[in-house]
């Protein structure tokens, strides 16, 4: 989780050649905040989710991408992509979404190995019931927090992290591509 201890010692190897860069104090301050308020974030979510719909909040992320999509509907695939999680966990999350009666699997017609996520009339009125209470945890946590100026601070500032993690090259080795 940290970068480094706080004394943080440097080996032999890296102060001759110079390799490791240590967060300085402001850094290593920025840093362990941005953690301790993204794991108390996705744990208010998860609990508000939990205890609104019974699901955590990773399966309301990928019901609310079916919602959003043509038809209702994604290839496995696409679906582990946009929702950033190995296909085997998709699996197992859709596996349990379509035990509630919230999404169907459908083959591919036009690839035997492939399949699609369909959110169902059932997942479509659980997120109705479910997402005002979860816009109403969002705005709580987060953005009755921010002044306008600072909401958008932090959208321009995780735009440009997103954007410098998010590789371009093909055949990139993401976990959502395996």
């Amino acid at each position: 989780m940290n970068t480094a201890p706080s004394t943080a010692p440097e080996s032999p190897h890296a102060a001759a050649a110079g390799t490791h860069r240590w967060l300085t104090a402001d850094e290593q301050r920025v840093w362990r905040a941005y953690l301790h308020a993204t794991t108390l974030l996705e744990d208010h979510l998860d609990r508000q989710l939990q205890r609104d719909a019974g699901m955590p909040h990773i399966y309301y992320g990928l019901l609310v991408k079916l919602a959003e999509a043509p038809r209702r509907r994604l290839r496995m695939t696409e679906l582990a992509r946009d929702a950033k999680i190995t296909r085997s966990r998709l699996s197992h999350a859709v596996a349990r979404l379509e035990k509630n009666g919230w999404v169907r699997r459908e083959d591919c017609p036009s690839d035997k190995r492939g399949q699609f996520a369909v959110l169902t009339d059932d997942g479509r009125e659980v997120l109705r019931r479910t997402a005002p209470g979860h816009v109403a945890a969002v705005r709580q946590a987060l953005f009755d927090r921010l002044s306008p100026e600072q909401q958008k601070s932090l959208g321009e500032i995780m735009q440009i992290v997103a954007e410098g993690l998010q590789p371009n090259e093909a055949g990139a080795d993401l976990p959502w591509l395996r």
